[in-house]
């Protein structure tokens, strides 16, 4: 099984386990810059060196050494379920990709066929029920983890506990999991706690929102999307993200965390 999702520097100062849609395109930057000095011209996700990734081949041993001997520092960033899986439907479902393309080809017309989602038309801009459509897909999102069906889960809306899991079974050992909420002081705090190549300040990095502007705008606050059904729906899904990773099931308009992450916790209920 290895290390997937798992990047970390040239430098092997750090190494970070990728959890999509939880700031994994502004993580990459800043690590890509604490080796070089200077930011990947492009999104991270498509470098193919100056960073080892467990997508290389060539990188996997270096990082099967460095995490199954906990040779660096190691962290992943988390997300309220919500406000990710909110984000997963305009961005892949709604958006159009970096390729000009739909997200995984096939999958938005089967949505519109089987679920009776609604797109925002051909290029996403056009008015749609975003509140219907988004219920709908929550439907579809629940088939894929339940029973993986019409496929399998998606990596952007399988749930977080999952691929913070693999880590920790092939036997790597977190030394930190910080809130996408409170991105300063989690990246400020991993900075501070390793020896990079080049000095970062964490006030002065840009955002690197590789998804931004591929959907349409969401029309209404988070809570407006999820009426009882779908609450249900998420905590099915999600359940194990709220609590270990303490966020509030009960109320969706709070999207700030309400409890201290316990990595032993995690370590003993994701290790099993």
């Amino acid at each position: 099984m290895g290390f997937p999702g798992t990047w970390m520097t040239e430098s092997e100062s750090v190494v970070y386990r990728v959890v999509p849609k939880c700031a994994c395109s502004t993580i990459g930057q800043i690590l890509y810059y604490s080796d070089h000095g200077e930011f990947f011209d492009g999104d991270i996700h498509d470098a193919t060196d100056g960073l080892h990734k467990w997508a290389r081949e060539e990188s996997q041993p270096t990082i099967t050494a460095n995490v199954t001997a906990h040779g660096s520092y190691a962290f992943t960033c988390v997300r309220n379920p919500y406000t990710r899986i909110l984000s997963s439907f305009f961005d892949k479902i709604c958006g159009i990709q970096r390729n000009g393309k739909r997200y995984r080809g096939k999958l938005v017309p089967l949505l519109v066929q089987k679920y009776g989602i609604e797109v925002g038309g051909e290029d996403g801009k056009q008015e749609f029920d975003q509140v219907q459509s988004f219920r709908r897909f929550l439907l579809f999102a629940r088939d894929t983890i339940r029973w993986r069906r019409p496929m399998e889960p998606d990596i952007h809306w399988s749930a977080q506990s999952g691929h913070v899991s693999t880590f920790i079974v092939n036997g790597g050992t977190y030394d930190k999991i910080f809130w996408t909420e409170k991105f300063n002081d989690g990246m400020g705090e991993v900075l501070k706690s390793i020896k990079t190549p080049k000095k970062v300040n964490i006030k002065k990095i840009p955002r690197f929102n590789e998804s931004e502007g591929h959907g349409p705008k969401r029309a209404h606050p988070v809570e407006d999307y999820f009426d009882d059904l779908s609450m249900h729906l998420v905590y099915e899904i999600y359940k194990r993200d709220f609590d270990l990773f303490k966020y509030d099931f009960e109320d969706p308009s709070n999207k700030m965390p309400i409890g201290e992450i316990d990595l032993d916790e995690v370590h003993v209920k994701l290790g099993e």
